[in-house]
């Protein structure tokens, strides 16, 4: 393993098994209240680093804990694209994330509830939460319509006209059954002036209120409700509108509106400033980051959960990333190369398949390719993290992630 030499810390520090810790799929079927789980909602903190804001905590759900930092596969249709349950667990996945936008017009939410709910549906007794689907509404440029009560919009399925509004979504997700539930926010693109991301934080906040005073008589009991902070990167009203949401309803709260294309090193900023403000006693999840600098910035700034599409997206694209930087499997130096895509990483696709063998299938567009470089990119998302949520726990968050940033800059001076 090429991770930078450093005395005080160690290889299994920096590369743990991901699903160390973590209950069996087994588990979690035949588990319920009863077997000492706890209220959904029960937030825990179990460790913070005394040296700044990163925490490791445990958040309760209807179906299971949730060890944090946690990052959050997505499975916007309900499935991790070329991974079963069980591959998921293997690699240390927790939490799925799809998209109500997208399950309410296929297969509908109605069908979901009959054929058991988004669990027994996609056959994942773990929790599962869903984003409502507003990012992507509001990305329908031309063909939507927005007013302070909701959005007017034609699907991209088959133009057919629909409305979002903060109960049609609450509605859908009881429908659905995830266990955590995103609320309709408006996201505004990433080239907005400050005075149309002030209109969208506010807007955001009147749909805040409505979902707060509704979410009882319409969710499931054991299903938690998450609001969603906005504002950019202007860090006045990002306080702002953490002052205004703070006080309502919520069981967690989220950061949305970055990763839409500002400076990578404007969105650390607002991280930094902003995550450590938002309520202390719930979850902080930041949606769709997801390179490892970003997650390594978003741990740093107390963040515990967050969602990316770049592991499963890279490995389709066939970009495979490992310790020794990012590899490209479609370059002609890999058709006869025998060895793993990384000699020490512990997933399946390492232990059995060579980089000749992946650069073969990704050439001829065989499913199995994505499955096996999906595994691998989701396992090393999950390496890295469960790597800074043990080192939170054992007081050595400052070493590892300081080793961790010195992988990050290898990777940048070799690339450079």
């Amino acid at each position: 393993m090429s991770t930078p030499a450093d005395a005080d810390v160690t290889p299994a520090e920096l590369r743990p098994d991901p699903a160390a810790g973590l209950a069996s799929l087994e588990a979690l079927r035949a588990s319920d209240a009863s077997a000492g789980w706890k209220a959904p909602g029960t937030f825990e903190i179990l460790a913070e680093d005394p040296q700044g804001d990163a925490r490791s905590c445990r958040l309760w759900t209807g179906h299971g804990p949730v060890e944090t930092p946690c990052f959050m596969p997505v499975g916007t249709y309900g499935a991790v694209k070329g991974l079963i349950a069980e591959e998921l667990r293997a690699i240390g996945s927790q939490v799925v994330l799809a998209n109500a936008y997208h399950l309410t017009h296929r297969p509908g939410p109605d069908r979901i509830a009959r054929l058991g709910g988004i669990h027994g549906f996609m056959r994942w007794p773990g929790p599962v939460l869903t984003d409502s689907g507003g990012y992507q509404v509001f990305s329908l440029r031309g063909l939507q319509t927005i007013d302070d009560d909701g959005v007017d919009y034609r699907t991209h399925f088959d133009g057919s006209a629909a409305r979002m509004t903060p109960r049609s979504v609450l509605e859908a997700e009881a429908a659905i059954g995830p266990d955590i539930c995103m609320i309709l926010d408006h996201c505004p693109p990433g080239d907005a002036d400050r005075a149309a991301i002030r209109a969208a934080m506010e807007r955001t906040s009147r749909w805040a209120r409505e979902a707060a005073s509704i979410r009882r008589e319409i969710l499931q009991p054991r299903q938690l409700c998450f609001a969603i902070v906005q504002g950019g990167t202007d860090l006045e009203l990002r306080r702002e509108h953490v002052e205004t949401l703070s006080p309502l309803d919520f069981d967690g709260f989220a950061l949305g509106g970055l990763s839409v294309g500002e400076p990578i090193p404007k969105m650390h900023e607002t991280l930094a400033a902003i995550a450590p403000t938002m309520p202390k006693d719930k979850p902080r999840y930041v949606m769709g980051i997801g390179t490892p600098a970003d997650l390594l910035a978003a741990i740093r700034s107390g963040v515990d959960m967050f969602d990316c599409v770049i592991p499963s997206r890279h490995a389709r694209n066939g970009q495979l990333l490992t310790f020794e930087g990012r590899l490209n499997i479609r370059n002609g130096r890999f058709r006869e190369d025998d060895r793993p895509l990384d000699p020490d990483c512990g997933c399946l696709t390492c232990r059995g398949y060579s980089r000749a063998y992946l650069r073969h299938l990704h050439a001829h567009n065989d499913p199995l390719y994505v499955r096996l470089a999906t595994i691998h990119n989701l396992f090393f998302f999950h390496q890295w993290v469960a790597a800074q949520r043990q080192a939170i726990r054992a007081g050595r968050f400052g070493a590892v992630s300081a080793a961790l940033g010195r992988v990050l800059g290898e990777h940048a001076a070799a690339a450079g």
